[in-house]
């Protein structure tokens, strides 16, 4: 059975020698009885024999039961994906399975609704992954990855986004406000174009405001327009994004940065589809899709009086709220992949990839700037540098940093450099934060540690700092 699309019974094939991880496997799986049917053995042999039949779409194979990262780089090198599980989960183990060629890797134990996640997200992956050279093959100009895993100007097809390309496609078609949240760099300009892109024929105008980009003064008369002689140097009458915008998209990027005085304007012009250019005496009706976005709370800005609560309730008809790059972390390596070969296009370079522990520092590094962060980061690379594959040399020191603390965190320190063992314990455990995109309980389950423990630790270290 091959690994099969999402409305597909996909065959799960568990390998693993403890009888009692085998059964929580199985139970974990049954709570989505129909979408995996899970089949359990104890030896890699038998795992082999089931595999090679093509009975399993995907393996989940406990890294000791196979033998070590040797034999699991034989089971990986298959036509079946394999996700590593480990009982002692640790970063480096972690890093020795997916350089093995996993396609993940789980450190025991695991939770069911994190474990069907993995399993979907491992799916979506392969599944681009074999339909690449097809795509390829039929249009030689598309990059490799296309579908769900190229959504229009998107890249991934973790969980998260999957269910962001299905919100786009159901409130595309409709005229009504959208209002898309999320931190700075997730592509919210990215989402409004394919909304306006999936909302009806094409030739329809998108037009962009940023809100934070332009001076309190002139932000009125880039959206309405202003008439000639309105201020000094307006020698000429000019319209503004929202005529230009008749018919399709206007986008109001950073809306939360906008002046509260013009925020009563925009609510009269959604009210009542008018505009009167600045300076001018006569009213024009615009037809316009609004799409707004920001990177902050728009609660806590209308709770603290920053944002009008009229004007929210006007444009939160149809809300979006894109996940930060860490909630999705099987997406970043697809991207970065994506980002190597198009600058490597573009730079002439000869980049193919990345070499297994930078792309194991690339997937847990939190990226505070999002996807913009991470896109910087590999044009610096193929600007710098002209090799065969990105090595963690190649890497920016902050993420290189993450290297050092694993280090930090499993070599003993030369006499008279020891660091303060709360110092060191420190490093671990925001090292596991990192590896998990500051996921608590996965953290804690790879330290076999509580989470109220890491809970506790982190309060105790930033009462230290404060004191």
């Amino acid at each position: 059975m091959s690994v099969a699309q999402q409305s597909e019974s996909v065959a799960v094939l568990i390998v693993d020698a403890d009888p009692a991880q085998r059964r929580t496997m199985i139970s974990h799986l049954e709570s989505r009885r129909g979408r995996f049917v899970p089949l359990a053995v104890e030896t890699v042999a038998e795992a082999a024999a089931i595999a090679g039949r093509g009975n399993a779409g995907i393996l989940l194979a406990d890294v000791d039961t196979v033998g070590g990262p040797d034999r699991l780089a034989e089971l990986a090198r298959g036509a079946t994906p394999v996700i590593a599980t480990s009982s002692g989960g640790s970063l480096h183990a972690a890093v020795n399975a997916m350089r093995a060629g996993a396609v993940d890797y789980l450190a025991k134990p695991v939770g069911a609704a994190a474990l069907i996640e993995r399993l979907e997200a491992a799916i979506a992956r392969w599944q681009t992954r074999m339909t690449a050279p097809m795509q390829q093959s039929t249009n030689p100009e598309a990059p490799a990855g296309t579908g769900d895993a190229e959504f229009h100007g998107f890249i991934g097809g973790s969980p998260p986004m999957l269910r962001v390309y299905d919100q786009i496609r159901r409130i595309a078609p409709s005229r009504a406000p959208v209002f898309i949240t999320g931190e700075s760099g997730t592509g919210k300009e990215v989402c409004a174009r394919a909304i306006h892109a999936l909302s009806g024929p094409e030739g329809r105008p998108f037009v962009a405001i940023n809100c934070s980009a332009l001076p309190k003064d002139l932000i009125e008369s880039e959206i309405f327009g202003h008439a000639r002689g309105a201020f000094t140097g307006a020698v000429e009458s000019r319209p503004g994004a929202a005529e230009l915008a008749h018919g399709g998209t206007l986008l109001l990027d950073e809306i939360g940065e906008m002046d509260l005085g013009l925020q009563a304007k925009l609510l009269r012009f959604v009210q009542t589809g008018m505009i009167r250019r600045v300076g001018g005496v006569e009213e024009k009706a615009v037809d316009v899709r609004f799409v707004c976005a920001t990177n902050r709370d728009p609660l806590v800005e209308v709770r603290e009086g920053r944002f009008r609560q009229d004007l929210f309730y006007r444009l939160n008809v149809l809300p979006i709220a894109l996940p930060a790059l860490r909630e999705r972390p099987d997406d970043i390596l697809p991207l970065a992949e994506s980002f190597l070969r198009s600058f490597s296009r573009e730079e002439g370079r000869a980049f193919r990839g990345f070499d297994p522990t930078a792309a194991a520092l690339l997937r847990d590094y939190p990226w505070p700037g999002n996807v913009r962060q991470l896109q910087n980061v590999v044009r610096r690379i193929v600007v710098l540098y002209d090799e065969p594959e990105v090595t963690p040399a190649m890497l920016p020191p902050e993420i290189a940093a993450a290297a050092d603390a694993w280090v930090a965190a499993d070599a003993p320190q030369a006499p008279g450099r020891l660091a303060p063992f709360w110092m060191q314990e420190r490093n671990i455990i925001e090292a596991a934060l990192s590896a998990f995109g500051g996921n608590i309980s996965r953290a804690a389950a790879a330290l076999e540690i509580s989470p109220s423990t890491i809970y506790r630790k982190r309060q105790a270290w930033a009462e230290k700092k404060a004191g």
